[in-house]
C-alpha cells in the first residue's frame, strides 16, 4: 500500500476549523524533476536541431562572419559591392534608426545571407561529390590517385563531429535508370533460367513494352523522382509491407538472435533490466540524433532516415491498408507473461529507471501468479493472423472502453517485451539447438508476441534474449544497429554482480507494473481463435536450421583474392542446383542508403556465368583450373552487380515502379506483369556485423553475434541467411516449408557446406581429384554430408 500512497500528489480533508492540505514530497519532487528533464530535453532537440540544420557549417560559423562584415565597417572596405548600403536604404523604419544602427543592422543581415548561401553552396557541393560513385567499381585494396583525391574533398567539405542526421540535406536522390538499360540487365539475368523459346517470347514482350509504354511510365516516374525525397521508399513500404493482407508473422517479420557463445547472466530479470536500460540509453541519444551516422570507408555517409521510427511505433491493421504509426516520446513498454499483459513504467523522477529497478520490476511480473483474464491469454494472435479480420475486430472491439484503453497502451509503448518460459539459445552439446531458438523468435506460440510493434524483445529464463521486428518500417541493418550498441552497452559498460545480478541498488518507492484489463466477449474470442489458428497452421509448416560453418571464414576468403559475398551466393548457387536439379530465379538483397530514404535493391545471383561453373562443377571432365577461371568470372560478375544495385543502377525497384505507374494511369503491361510475377525460389540475405564497431572481435572473439533470419519467401524455396562472423565463422539461417516434398532445410545445409568445400579446393592445386569424388565431409554435430 506505500506505493498506492505515494502516487498520490496530495490529499485534502474538510474539518470544521478549515481545509487540512497534505502534500506528498515525493510525488511533487518527482513531478520537478519530470519537468526540469522535459526543458532540458527541449533544449538539447533545439540545440542539435540546429547544428544538424546547419551542418556542415556551425553557429559559431555565423558569428565569425558577422564579426568579419562587421569589422569591414571601419575599415572603410565594402566587400558587399554595395550590397549593405543597398539594404541600409531600405530597411524599414529607417528614419527611427541612427545612420551606425542602420549600418550594423545590414551588415549583420547581409552577414546572415552570405553565411546561409554558404552552407547551401557547402551542401550542394558535397551533394555532388556524393553522387559520384567510381570508387566502389574499384578493385578491393586498391584506390586511384583520382579515388583519393574525391576522399579528400569529401573529407573537407563532410566537417567536424557531424550527428546523426547531419549529412540527410548532402546525400544524392536516388536516380532512375534508363528504360534501355534496365530492360537489357533484366533479359541477361532471366537468360540462363529459361530454353529458348521461353527467353524468345519474353525478348518480344520486352521489345514491345519498350517501344510502345516504357516511354510514357517513366516520364511519370522520372517527374516523382524530381518531386520526392526517393521514388521508391514509398511505394516499396506501402505496396510490399502495407497492403499485404496475408500475415505477417514469417511472411514478413524477421528475427536476430542473442550472442552466440556468451550469455552475460542466466538470470533472466537481471538480463533484461540491462538491456532494457541499454535500449532507452540508444533511444536517448536517437531523439536528439547524437548517434554518429554511418560511414562507408569511413567518409561516405549512409542515410539515417529508416531510424527515426525504430521505437514507439506500430503497424495499425486496416481494412484495405495498414499504416505506420509512430508517436513522441513514449515512458513504458507493455510486458507479456504467461497470458497476461503489463504495463512497466521506465522512468521515474525524470530519470531512466537504473537497470536494477527494471530488474525488480521484471522480476515482480514474473513472480506474480495471477491468472489470465477471459480472451487474454491468445489476445496477440491477432496481429498473427490475416490482416483484415484483425482490423475488423479491431474497429468493433476495440475502439471504445477497457479494451481501447489497454490497447492503446500496447501501441503507443516504446517497444513490446515478452518473458518467455522455455529456454532457447545455441548449445553445442544438443542437436539443432538453432532451429529451435530461430522458430521461437520467428513466431514463438503464434500469440505471445504483438507482432504489429516496431520490435518485440524476447526474454528466456536461462539469460538469452532476442528480436523479432515488423519489416515495413526499416530494414534488418536498421535493427541490427541498435542491437550492436545494446549488447556491447549491457556486457562492458553496465555489467553484472558476482551472483549475476544488475549492479546498483533499486528504488524501494517504485509502484509495481500494472495489470492491463481486458472485457473480451465471445465472439472476439472467436476472432482470436480463428487468427490463431491459421497463423498455428503456418508456423507449424516452418522448416529451419541454423548451421555453423567453422571449416574458414572471411579470413581465408580473403586471401583467395574474392569478395566473401560474392564466395557465399556462388556456393548457394551450387547447392542449389545439387538439391533441386534445376537453377532458380534468386534474390539478394543489396542496401541503397548512400541515397536519401534509400532502402534495398535486388541482387539477381544467379548468372550465366554462376551457372557456368556450376556446370563445370558438375562436369567430372573439367579441372579445377578451368573451374577456377569460370569462378573468378562468376564472382567478378556478382560483385559488379553488386555495386550496380548499391548505386543505384538496379533491375527490379525500376520494374516495381513502372509497374505501380502503370497501375496508376490504366496502362496495361503483359512485359511488366509477367516480371512482377516470377517467384524468388531462392530468397538470400547477407546479416551486416560490426557497423559500429564497439567490440573488438581480437580481445573478444566469443562475443559475436549469431545473426538472423527470416522464414521462406516462396512455398517452394529457400530462405537463407548468413553472417560473416569474423576471420572463421559463418552461420547460415535456412528456412523452407514442412509442406513441400522438394525442399528440406537441413539437407540444403549440407550442400551448403559441401559446396563451400569444393570451391575452396578450386585455390589447392594439389586437391585437385579431391573435387566431385563424392566422398563424404564430417559436419558440426558428426552427421554426413550428402
Amino acid at each position: 500500500m506505500a506505493e498506492a500512497h505515494q502516487a498520490v500528489g496530495f490529499q485534502f480533508t474538510v474539518r470544521p476549523d478549515g481545509v487540512d492540505v497534505t502534500l506528498s514530497q515525493e510525488v511533487i519532487k518527482n513531478i520537478y524533476l519530470s519537468g526540469v528533464t522535459a526543458w532540458k530535453k527541449r533544449a538539447i532537440l533545439f540545440k542539435n536541431g540546429v547544428l544538424a540544420g546547419v551542418y556542415p557549417a556551425s553557429p559559431s560559423s555565423w558569428l565569425i562572419v558577422v564579426i568579419v562584415m562587421m569589422s569591414s565597417l571601419y575599415v572603410h572596405v565594402d566587400p558587399s559591392f554595395g550590397m549593405i548600403d543597398a539594404i541600409k536604404d531600405n530597411l524599414p523604419q529607417r528614419d527611427c534608426m541612427s545612420v551606425q544602427s542602420r549600418a550594423v543592422l545590414s551588415s549583420i543581415l547581409f552577414a546572415t545571407g552570405l553565411w546561409l548561401f554558404l552552407i547551401y553552396l557547402l551542401r550542394y557541393t558535397l551533394k555532388a561529390l556524393l553522387s559520384y560513385h567510381g570508387w566502389i567499381f574499384e578493385s578491393h585494396g586498391k584506390m586511384s590517385t583520382s579515388t583519393k583525391l574525391w576522399l579528400s574533398l569529401v573529407r573537407m567539405f563532410s566537417g567536424r563531429r557531424p550527428l546523426l542526421y547531419s549529412f540527410q540535406a548532402s546525400l544524392p536522390r536516388l536516380p532512375v535508370p534508363s528504360v534501355d538499360d534496365t530492360i537489357h540487365r533484366y533479359l541477361e539475368s532471366v537468360h540462363p533460367l529459361l530454353d529458348g523459346d521461353q527467353y524468345q517470347q519474353m525478348a518480344i514482350l520486352a521489345k514491345d513494352f519498350k517501344n510502345s509504354k516504357a516511354a510514357q511510365l517513366q516520364r511519370y516516374l522520372i517527374l516523382k523522382s524530381w518531386w520526392a525525397t526517393n521514388y521508391v521508399s514509398d511505394w516499396w513500404e506501402e505496396f510490399i509491407y502495407l497492403r499485404g493482407r496475408g500475415p505477417i508473422m514469417v511472411n514478413s517479420n524477421f528475427y536476430i538472435m542473442d550472442l552466440l557463445y556468451v550469455t552475460p547472466t542466466h538470470r533472466q530479470a537481471a538480463r533484461v533490466g540491462n538491456v532494457v536500460h541499454a535500449m532507452l540509453q540508444y533511444r536517448r541519444k536517437l531523439e536528439r540524433g547524437e548517434h554518429a551516422p554511418l560511414r562507408a570507408l569511413g567518409t561516405v555517409p549512409m542515410c539515417s532516415s529508416q531510424m527515426e521510427r525504430m521505437f514507439n511505433t506500430t503497424r495499425i491493421p486496416g481494412i484495405e491498408t495498414d499504416i505506420v504509426q509512430h508517436l513522441s516520446d513514449r515512458k513504458h513498454v507493455v510486458v507479456y507473461h504467461k497470458g497476461r499483459f503489463f504495463q512497466l513504467w521506465l522512468y521515474t523522477g525524470g530519470r531512466h529507471l537504473l537497470p536494477s529497478e527494471i530488474e525488480t520490476q521484471i522480476q515482480r511480473i514474473l513472480n506474480d501468479k495471477s491468472e489470465p483474464q477471459p480472451g487474454e491469454l491468445k489476445l496477440a494472435a491477432l496481429t498473427a493472423g490475416n490482416r483484415v479480420p484483425w482490423a475488423q475486430a479491431r474497429i468493433k472491439y476495440f475502439s471504445q472502453g477497457v479494451n481501447k484503453v489497454s490497447l492503446d497502451a500496447i501501441e503507443s509503448a516504446a517497444f513490446f517485451l515478452t518473458l518467455d518460459d522455455e529456454p532457447q539459445g545455441y548449445d553445442a552439446a544438443k542437436t539443432n539447438s538453432l532451429d529451435g531458438y530461430a522458430k521461437s523468435l520467428l513466431h514463438g506460440q503464434c500469440y505471445d508476441r504483438w507482432f504489429d510493434k516496431s520490435f518485440t524483445l524476447i526474454s528466456y529464463p536461462n539469460g538469452k534474449i532476442g528480436i523479432n521486428a515488423e519489416h515495413s518500417w526499416a530494414d534488418a541493418p536498421i535493427v541490427g544497429h541498435m542491437w550492436e550498441y545494446v549488447l556491447a552497452t549491457d556486457c562492458f559498460h553496465l555489467g553484472y554482480t558476482e551472483e549475476g545480478h544488475c549492479k546498483g541498488d533499486a528504488s524501494r518507492s517504485l509502484p509495481p507494473p500494472t495489470r492491463l484489463h481486458w472485457k473480451i466477449p465471445k465472439e472476439c474470442q472467436e476472432v482470436v481463435e480463428r487468427s490463431y489458428l491459421s497463423a498455428k497452421q503456418i508456423a507449424d509448416d516452418v522448416d529451419f536450421h541454423g548451421y555453423l560453418f567453422r571449416e574458414f571464414g572471411k579470413g581465408l576468403i580473403k586471401k583467395c583474392r574474392t569478395s566473401p559475398d560474392a564466395f557465399i551466393q556462388i556456393a548457394l548457387q551450387l547447392a542449389q542446383f545439387r538439391d533441386q536439379g534445376v537453377f532458380c530465379l534468386t534474390y539478394e538483397s543489396s542496401m541503397t542508403r548512400m541515397f536519401r530514404d534509400g532502402r534495398t535493391e535486388t541482387v539477381r545471383s544467379c548468372t550465366t556465368e554462376a551457372v557456368e561453373f556450376v556446370r563445370a562443377m558438375e562436369d567430372t571432365a573439367a579441372t579445377n583450373t578451368q573451374r577456377l577461371v569460370l569462378f573468378r568470372k562468376a564472382a567478378d560478375k556478382h560483385q559488379n552487380m553488386y555495386r550496380l544495385a548499391m548505386t543505384g543502377s538496379g533491375i527490379d525497384r525500376h520494374l516495381f515502379c513502372l509497374y505501380i505507374v502503370s497501375k496508376y494511369i490504366g496502362v496495361d503491361s503483359p512485359f511488366l506483369k509477367k516480371v512482377l510475377s516470377e517467384p524468388w525460389k531462392l530468397s538470400t540475405s547477407q546479416t551486416p556485423q560490426q557497423q559500429l564497431n564497439l567490440v573488438d572481435m581480437n580481445k573478444f572473439p566469443k562475443y559475436v553475434g549469431a545473426g538472423g533470419g527470416f522464414g521462406p519467401v516462396a512455398d517452394d524455396g529457400y530462405g537463407v541467411s548468413y553472417i560473416i562472423v569474423g576471420e572463421n565463422l559463418i552461420t547460415f539461417h535456412i528456412s523452407s516449408k514442412f509442406s513441400c516434398p522438394d525442399t528440406d532445410s537441413y539437407r540444403f545445409g549440407q550442400y551448403i557446406h559441401r559446396a563451400m568445400m569444393d570451391i575452396q579446393r578450386l585455390f589447392m592445386p594439389e586437391n585437385d581429384r579431391m573435387v566431385n569424388t563424392g566422398k563424404p565431409v564430417p559436419m558440426e554435430n558428426g552427421k554426413k554430408q550428402l
